[in-house]
């Protein structure tokens, strides 16, 4: 006999540092409102992101009704491959005016192969155009090969 679903009572969007989750801010009001154990929380997101350990990680969770939670880690966060490629901490706060940093189009490929099934795109072509929008929203400026 099938064991009845759960209900999902909230699901709340995360963006933390992957392998270190502790259960204070922001992770302790985000989940305590809705009565999750924060330890087991965070020992299943420690473990579940351990591989991307000093990396920042999406991830879901979704909090049922009886309290229990289940974690879906999305992967890499794609502002902090593009930071991390162009060797910038930050975008620019005029990105219109202020150019931070240069990128090849080819690092932008590879950045966009790893998040091919995360984006809005069809082709590698649209997903590279979507990351050169990103890149242009930060202040990065993407050159030819």
């Amino acid at each position: 006999m099938a064991k009845p679903k759960k209900r999902i009572i909230a699901t709340v969007r995360l963006i933390l540092p992957g392998g270190s989750a502790n259960p204070g801010p922001p992770i302790g009001p985000m989940l305590g409102q809705h009565g999750v154990n924060l330890v087991l929380f965070c020992q299943e997101f420690n473990r579940q992101t351990e591989s991307f350990k000093g990396q920042v990680v999406r991830a879901f969770a979704y909090i049922f009704e009886d309290r229990t939670f289940e974690i879906e880690v999305k992967g890499l966060v794609t502002s902090y491959l593009l930071k991390q490629a162009a060797g910038i901490v930050k975008g620019s706060g005029v990105p219109n005016k202020d150019i931070v940093a240069t990128i090849k189009r080819s690092q932008l490929e590879e950045i966009a192969k790893t998040k091919m099934d995360q984006l809005n795109a069809d082709t590698l072509e649209a997903a590279v155009r979507t990351l050169e929008g990103q890149c242009r929203s930060m202040g990065i400026r993407v050159v030819p090969d």
